[in-house]
């Protein structure tokens, strides 16, 4: 395994919202720009919900583009988030076979961190012939 670290920027443009008793549903476009071992744009559509004790959800698809220690191409990732009282969890897992270009056969998770209020990434992922 192999591990790109850097930061990133989002941009989130709420679509729609549906509020009921005991939770709001939400969707949302992402825009985000990663810099680092991963110099790419990220693009992907985020579903959420937030219930009224202020635990959430969220799932998100997103399409990556760009280049990987140097490597271009193009991969999927899916974001799996629940935030509740007893704490966080949060898996972005890339998409099986998504990876084009050089970036084909491309598997990994990717770790999100904000530090100072600036979003870092830890990328620990395999490549064919990267290893």
């Amino acid at each position: 395994m192999t591990e790109a670290t850097g930061t990133f920027e989002v941009q989130m443009a709420p679509q729609a919202q549906d509020a009921a008793e005991g939770s709001t549903l939400g969707r949302m476009t992402l825009d985000k720009q990663f810099h680092g071992d991963l110099e790419a744009t990220g693009k992907g559509e985020m579903l959420t919900v937030r219930t009224a004790t202020e635990s959430a959800a969220y799932v998100a698809i997103e399409r990556v583009s760009g280049a990987l220690h140097g490597r271009s191409g193009t991969f999927a990732l899916v974001h799996t988030g629940i935030m509740s009282s007893d704490g966080q969890r949060l898996t972005v897992t890339v998409v099986p076979d998504s990876g084009t270009g050089e970036l084909a056969g491309l598997s990994g998770e990717l770790a999100i961190a904000i530090v100072d209020s600036q979003h870092r990434y830890s990328f620990t992922y395999s490549l064919p012939d990267a290893e």
